[in-house]
């Protein structure tokens, strides 16, 4: 199943994709912090239920969580990214948050100013987002998973490299894009057996695959990352975890290959879709 926020007919909607054709479910109210995806997954709403069938076409596409309580990201949780940054293997997941301003959604740009960026670098990431409150010792983490979507984790490295890590250079306003929807887990299947990566159109017309991986080559699987957190962090309905990014990353390139003006960046992961986001320099 495929779970979506949408703009329609002027309100904020949860909704239900089905090819292409949306099922409208829940309304979200126009108080600052609403997020009626996040209000269906406290609720238990019944994502199956019948409602107002329209295009797809005729909707627009946010991002499926809004204000999530938590974004937690994993640092260096493949070998080969590990390997390429030049920095050892961990020994347990190394976690950072990112904040909920950061969250963008398909089509809206990531935007930073010159000024405060000069090394902006992109990461394909397969991010979770939690169903049921997980906290303590925890026997069957993927029971508390509510689905999984695309995420674009994206680094002002030289932000990042100046302060030693990795809170400020990953939090600017718009830099944590999410989308196009949250696939549940039943259709979803194993979360480490998926493709994942990112193509980069340039304003001269050329395309680019830049990150090609797999989630089979994560260190710390999405069952042991939710595992480990539950034992220090109370992980709640709509929390988001990035849980690593797959070699290929921009600053690691000879040369680099950091984002531009105009440059068009498509996170793509195999049984979720494409979350596409264009870049601006103010």
């Amino acid at each position: 199943m495929r779970l979506a926020r949408v703009r329609h007919d002027g309100g904020v909607r949860f909704a239900r994709v089905e090819g292409d054709e949306v099922v409208l479910l829940g309304t979200e109210s126009e108080t600052p912090r609403a997020d009626v995806m996040i209000d269906a997954i406290h609720a238990g709403s019944p994502c199956d239920a019948e409602g107002t069938r329209v295009a797809l076409a005729d909707v627009a596409l946010l991002a499926p969580v809004r204000r999530p309580g938590k974004i937690l990201a994993i640092g260096l949780n493949y070998a080969e990214h590990a390997d390429e940054s030049q920095m050892e293997l961990p020994v347990a997941p190394l976690l950072f948050s990112k904040p909920s301003s950061a969250i963008v959604g398909p089509g809206e740009p990531v935007r930073w100013a010159a000024v405060d960026c000069t090394q902006p670098d992109y990461e394909a990431e397969m991010a979770v987002v939690i169903g049921r409150t997980a906290a303590g010792h925890v026997e069957t983490p993927l029971d508390h998973v509510f689905g999984y979507t695309c995420c674009n984790d994206f680094s002002a490295r030289d932000a990042q490299f100046a302060d030693g890590q990795w809170v400020r250079g990953t939090s600017f306003d718009t830099v944590c894009p999410l989308g196009p929807w949250i696939v549940t887990p039943d259709e979803f299947g194993d979360p480490q057996d998926h493709a994942i990566g990112i193509d980069v159109a340039a304003d001269d017309g050329s395309t680019e695959r830049l990150q090609d991986g797999h989630t089979r080559h994560m260190i710390f699987g999405v069952a042991e990352l939710i595992a480990y957190i539950a034992r220090f962090i109370t992980l709640e309905p709509g929390d988001v975890i990035a849980p690593g990014t797959p070699d290929g990353v921009g600053f690691a390139r000879t040369p680099p290959r950091y984002m531009a003006d105009g440059d068009v960046m498509t996170v793509w992961v195999e049984g979720i879709g494409e979350l596409t986001n264009p870049c601006v320099v103010d």
